[in-house]
């Protein structure tokens, strides 16, 4: 068994002095301790311990409202354009009220609060005013109501959860997903359109009574590290998605993990304009839980990352100067436009940042190099534009890195309190991780909770990562694909399908929003394309020729025929929820769209009309 401890400054890399100075004091520095196995297996953490967090988020919203009490928490714009808000003091006020009223109607630890709508105000309360009492509460991904068509996703979930209460902002628009699922016993809260039998959401929040804040208060006081926050659902890409359990420990250990990494939350409380679904670990998580625990401010945004929906996210941002701003690369895509147009735009939307994020799919290198020259343009110099590794189970901060680099792609380094545990696969290593915000497993299912760990109480995260350096793991690493989704060909070869679809999409320069790698039990790689805007914007010809010189340039640039795509074709259905082909966070399931495909997958193969040859 070796042991050697790592240290590296950022002194040492090429970039301007200024820069320099600049992420060594916003960011963390951190040293490391590696551990090799005589079995190959090594563990990495870092060597300073993790600093005590709160025990409970209701600590830090009694910890905020105590002390700035009449400072911005959430804000929305409403129908007349202007922000509504709730400040610190409103916040725990009204989530004590409600908090209350929810005990009343008898939800508790074992009778959850689902909801069924997306963000809002009204959302965000109801979710501070269940953690506030001990009441654990699911927010569920609106497609499971509004998309699907037979609910059946939704049906499970009840079934398991036994809710006491629904929480929807317009009841009449969820009342088909209610109808079909709900128990006799389950109560429905709304805010707007409220359907029979429906409770008024301002009624509940506005008539509190000393007995129902000090039944709020008793419950309050009970709470523990241990008192479960949340269910967070998985995709459930096949079957029934699973509940991940969140305990109160696990989410402030987490967010001690994201404030020992971005130093800047220490000393500037983080202001935030996000869309991201709040039933994605990513919002509703980590930076839901970012901006409460560090008395920041948290700016819906109704905007989307589509055609249609960034026009709402740019005039969001010309009137919100962010610290932290994070999207999926399509928003960026569409982002760096309109950043590139106009310098009004872009001084307000760097005027205070700190750090750009993506997540959910990996960055074109041309939007990377654009979002930087736009920056590096408007500031005089570089920012930080980030990504990282991490799942619903483990909080979900794991991965992640704050260094400025020249590509897209790598994912980083453990926080501080997280061990890795890397087992070697060739040139890759799969990912296990043990740390305080890790779950304790699924509710309701103790076999797939035994199924998720190994023997030494790891978390199996699925992933497989590659280091940049393997000499030197301190260097960070990159996501080498979903070890689920890797397939053989036929020579016996392994696909590492997320590196393949990664560098396929970036080699087609913005023409194709994703791929399918499709190639099992095939001689050779092929894709199944989705457009992107600009690409469908093209004349048949053009995209052709387009499309062909970047298969051809793929092709050329590739080892080997596991990392060779050589024939493709063009959807032209988009992907389906109810198939399981889309999470909740819009990214495509490989494994789920194979199966679904196969008989887009054979004429691919069979070299019918529309195929393209690298």
């Amino acid at each position: 068994m070796l042991t050697w401890g790592l240290r590296r400054s950022r002194v040492d890399r090429e970039i301007d002095l200024e820069t320099t100075f600049m992420v060594s004091q916003t960011f963390w520095n951190p040293s490391f301790e590696i551990t090799e196995r005589e079995d190959g297996t090594i563990l990495m953490q870092q060597v300073e311990p993790l600093a005590e967090a709160l025990p409970t988020i209701a600590d830090y919203l009694d910890f905020w409202a105590d002390k700035a009490p009449d400072r911005l928490w959430l804000a929305r714009r409403n129908d007349q354009g202007q922000w509504d808000g709730i400040t610190y003091g409103q916040a725990r006020l009204q989530a004590r009220r409600l908090g209350g009223a929810l005990l009343a109607l008898g939800l508790g630890p074992d009778r959850p609060l689902i909801i069924l709508s997306g963000n809002s105000l009204e959302h965000g309360i109801c979710g501070l005013a269940c953690l506030y009492v001990g009441i654990p509460y699911a927010p569920l991904s609106t497609a499971y109501s509004l998309v699907s068509k037979d609910h059946a996703k939704l049906r499970d979930i009840v079934d398991l959860l036994r809710p006491g209460a629904f929480f929807a902002d317009d009841t009449a628009q969820y009342e088909p997903a209610i109808r079909a699922v709900t128990h006799a016993d389950t109560a429905i809260i709304g805010v707007h359109n409220l359907i029979e039998g429906a409770l008024d959401y301002q009624t509940l929040v506005q008539g509190g009574d000393a007995s129902g804040e000090g039944r709020a208060d008793a419950a309050r006081a009970a709470l523990t590290r241990e008192t479960v926050l949340k269910y967070l659902f998985t995709s459930g890409s096949t079957g029934s998605p699973k509940a991940v359990i969140s305990t109160n420990g696990n989410l402030t250990s987490n967010q001690a993990m994201v404030r020992d990494c971005y130093r800047f939350l220490e000393t500037e409380p983080p202001i935030v304009l996000d869309w991201a679904p709040w039933n994605h670990t990513a919002a509703g998580s980590k930076l839901g839980y970012m901006i409460l625990t560090n008395g920041g401010t948290y700016y819906i945004d109704d905007g989307k990352p589509t055609a249609q929906g960034i026009e709402t996210t740019v005039q969001n941002l010309r009137d919100i100067a962010c610290t932290w701003y994070f999207n999926v690369p399509a928003g960026f895509d569409r982002l760096v436009d309109a950043l590139e147009a106009d310098a009004a735009l872009a001084n307000t939307f760097f005027s205070r940042l700190k750090m750009l994020f993506y997540a959910g799919a990996g960055m074109s290198q041309q939007t990377y190099d654009r979002l930087s020259a736009v920056a590096r343009a408007t500031t005089g110099k570089d920012i930080l534009i980030s990504s990282s590794l991490g799942a619903t189970e483990t909080g979900p901060f794991t991965l992640t890195w704050t260094e400025i680099e020249s590509s897209a792609g790598k994912v980083g380094i453990p926080g501080r309190g997280i061990t890795l545990k890397l087992v070697g696969d060739e040139d890759r290593y799969e990912l296990r991780v043990k740390s305080p915000s890790i779950t304790p497993g699924y509710y309701g299912d103790p076999e797939a909770t035994a199924k998720a760990f190994d023997e030494e109480g790891f978390y199996k995260m699925g992933d497989a990562i590659r280091p940049e350096d393997p000499s030197d793991l301190s260097r960070g690493f990159f996501f080498d694909g979903r070890l689920a989704e890797n397939f053989k060909l036929t020579t016996g070869t392994w696909v590492s399908v997320g590196a393949v679809r990664t560098a396929l999409v970036d080699r087609l320069d913005g023409l194709v929003r994703d791929a399918i790698i499709v190639g099992e039990d095939k001689p050779e790689l092929g894709a199944l394309l989705w457009l992107s805007d600009a690409g469908a914007a093209l004349s048949e010809d053009a995209l052709f020729l387009r499309l062909e010189a970047g298969i051809a340039a793929h092709a050329q640039a590739a080892t080997g025929s596991a990392r060779r795509v050589c024939r493709v074709a063009i959807l032209q259905q988009p992907p389906s929820f109810d198939a399981g082909e889309l999470t909740e966070k819009g990214s495509i399931n490989q494994r789920a769209l194979r199966r679904s495909r196969r008989g887009q997958i054979d004429a691919l193969y069979a070299a019918g009309p529309g195929v393209l040859r690298g």
